[in-house]
Parts: C-alpha cells; structure tokens; sequence
C-alpha cells in the first residue's frame, strides 16, 4: 500500500477542514476526490505531501510517517511523487526543456547526457517531443498542462498528485489530459490522485471515487481500474 490514513483530522490554521479521514491507495490506483469548493480535497492532496499537517489519526505515505515528518525529510518524499497544479507553475521566461532541465539537477541528476535523454523520454510520452525548444508562453494551456505532466514523471515517481488539472482547459483538452494521466498510471503502474469536479471522468477513465462533503472524506464507488492494473502486472 502508498498511501494509509486512518482517523486523520485536517486543520487550516484553528479550523477543521476534515475529520475522521480513512484512505488508502494502492499501486496503478485511480482515485478521484470530489465535493464542492472549500470541501478539503486541495487539503487532503497537500496533506500528502506534508504542505498540510497531520492534527489528529495516523497517516503513512511511501514510508513515511506524516504525523512526525521532519521538513527536512520533505525533499525525500516528494521525489517519489509528481504534482500537477491547476495553474501549471511553469517557468514562463525558460524554454521546456530547461523547465524541465530545472526539476533534474535540483533532484541530482549530474550528467547532462542523461538529463537531456530523460526529458527526451517525458516528452515522447506527453507526445510533445517537438517543443522542447520552445517557450512556455508559446505553448497553448492543453500543451502546458502536458508539459506539467512531463515534469511529473521525470523521477518515475510512484504517486501523482493532481488538483483540478483539467479545471483551466476546454472539454477536449481536458479529455486528453486524463487520458494521458491514464495511460501513464497503466504503463508505469503509478497511482494517480486527483481532485476534480468533474464527475464524468470516473466514467470514462475508471477508478475509486471519494467526495469530500460536511467535513467528512466518504468512498463513493470503485471500478476495476486497480484490478485491471494488477491483471497487467501477473
């Protein structure tokens, strides 16, 4: 198991966001968080990644205990992980691949080949290998959300972690982007966790579907997106 929360309690400063949380998240998993503005799904997501801390229960992600994760052990975690924001938080004044040049050697990727392969590799699989010269404001939004996934997957991590990553694109771009997150999540058997309010999505990419409502985390279905997975990996 990645990830296991169990009674977690999520506070925004005094303020209870969540309570009582139980979740869990195996390899190759989609799961999808739902509920409206201001439910706790940002919350939950940055929880993860130890943006938000754990007040109350227990919660372990890739090993790592969240109720006594030190900042200093957060750089660790979060390289097992890939984070795609809504907004993208690329770097607008650099071409793709020194955006992406950027995430490498901040993770201690010393040879340059090597840098220059692995976003050579990304790219080919967000099937944008042809704009890894050009800059990021040249890019339309459907084209810099991918290469937000690019960045992602540079370090193969185990866990992508993605708020509303379609909430800034039109219906087709956003289609892409989660048949994209899809693709990814069955060839490299990376669980993938986002928020979205779009409910169709379980429909046509299947997986667990939670919804954060009342301060309350609740498990609403489950597909067979993790059985599928599994079946690929006998």
């Amino acid at each position: 198991m990645l990830l296991n929360y169990k009674d977690v309690d999520l506070y925004q400063g005094e303020h209870p966001v969540l309570r009582k949380v139980n979740f869990c998240v195996e390899e190759g998993e989609m799961v999808y968080l739902t509920g409206p503005v201001g439910s706790g799904k940002s919350s939950l997501l940055k929880s993860i990644y130890g943006e938000v801390p754990i007040a109350g229960g227990t919660a372990e992600v890739l090993g790592f205990d969240m109720g006594r994760l030190k900042t200093k052990h957060q750089p660790m975690l979060r390289r097992q992980m890939g984070i795609v924001f809504q907004d993208f938080q690329l770097m607008p004044d650099r071409t793709v691949q020194r955006n992406l040049d950027f995430v490498l050697r901040s993770t201690e990727w010393k040879q340059k080949a090597d840098r220059e392969k692995r976003i050579d590799e990304v790219l080919d699989l967000v099937k944008l290998p042809d704009k890894k010269d050009k800059m990021v404001f040249q890019l339309s939004g459907g084209e810099q959300q991918r290469i937000c996934i690019a960045r992602a997957i540079l370090n193969t991590p185990k866990v992508i972690l993605a708020d509303e990553p379609t909430g800034n694109l039109d219906a087709e771009n956003g289609e892409l982007i989660l048949a994209l997150l899809d693709e990814i999540r069955r060839q490299q058997h990376t669980a993938v966790i986002l928020s979205t309010h779009n409910l169709q999505w379980p429909e046509y990419f299947p997986g667990t579907v939670y919804c954060c409502v009342d301060g309350h985390l609740t498990k609403n279905s489950e597909t067979n997106a993790g059985q599928e997975t599994a079946s690929t990996q006998n």
